[in-house]
């Protein structure tokens, strides 16, 4: 089996060190073993994603010293590709409308609005609204969101638990599905259709993918992952979590945080050698 991955930045920000290392992680790995390399750019969001950070990708990358087989794939030219599964898993009967809010979901997971973090819940479990609620609300024109039911899957699929994948990263082996991790996640919204977690499965069956090859802090989103493939009767590829490159602080580098990108590093004068060595990827 010829190695097959991918590096999938969305460009919502300008690339940092941690997506180059975990870009030379993913190259470095199909240049080792023979592979293919592949570039794809998650633009799902039309209001988040910027043109000008599509290009700033491959400039980055492209002096990093990385190569990417063309044409490169971008989600913004599928949308009906997604579109297309949300509406199976709808026919299904798999998922529900949300019109909660941000605040209203806090409500639910019983965290005030007002807290220092009023981070949303790791698992929304609220379910369904009341028809008589949801007939209100759809009528009122509110925005929603289509969640995927965790319970109306497992009365498809049985014990989702039975759903497994191969690890070659961290904590190597056989790993069982454990979405409800992350709860009844969001599969799309009203104003934007399909979101990226229906995307990037459709995207890796689509493209042949064998190996995912991507940071441990997505090891939670693997189990929603595995549902859906399970679901849309897509392949499941190997994957491969490597450990988060960390800052001085110990934190993870995040667009969110104001990490240092790549293009601060190339101004102050940092050479692509350098910058490979000092993330473990010496020539």
């Amino acid at each position: 089996m010829t190695l097959v991955t991918r590096f999938a930045p969305s460009p919502t920000g300008l690339l940092h060190m941690g997506h180059a290392f975990s870009a030379l992680t993913a190259w470095t790995a199909a240049r080792t073993a023979g592979g293919r390399f592949l570039l794809r750019i998650e633009d799902t969001d039309f209001t988040r994603c910027r043109s000008e950070y599509t290009e700033a990708v491959f400039e980055d990358l492209a002096w990093l010293g990385l190569d990417w087989e063309t044409p490169v794939r971008h989600q913004s030219e599928h949308r009906v590709d997604y579109d297309r599964a949300l509406e199976t898993l709808r026919d299904q009967g798999l998922l529900y409308r949300c019109f909660r809010t941000r605040k209203e979901r806090l409500a639910l997971a019983g965290v005030a609005p007002h807290a220092d973090d009023p981070t949303d819940p790791a698992a929304f479990t609220g379910g369904p609204h009341a028809p008589d609620e949801e007939a209100r609300r759809l009528e009122a024109g509110e925005a929603f969101a289509w969640r995927l039911s965790l319970d109306r899957a497992r009365a498809q699929l049985g014990d989702l638990s039975r759903l497994g994948w191969s690890e070659e990263g961290v904590d190597p082996g056989t790993h069982s599905a454990r979405p409800g991790a992350l709860g009844d996640m969001v599969m799309g919204r009203k104003d934007i259709g399909a979101g990226y977690v229906i995307a990037s499965v459709i995207d890796d069956a689509a493209q042949g993918i064998t190996h995912v090859i991507r940071g441990e802090d997505l090891i939670p989103m693997t189990s929603i992952q595995r549902v859906l493939q399970a679901l849309l009767q897509l392949p499941t590829p190997i994957y491969r979590h490597h450990p988060l490159l960390l800052d001085e602080t110990g934190k993870r580098f995040a667009k969110r945080d104001g990490a240092v990108t790549l293009a601060q590093i190339r101004a102050g004068g940092t050479s692509p050698a350098d910058l490979r060595a000092r993330l473990g990827f010496p020539d």
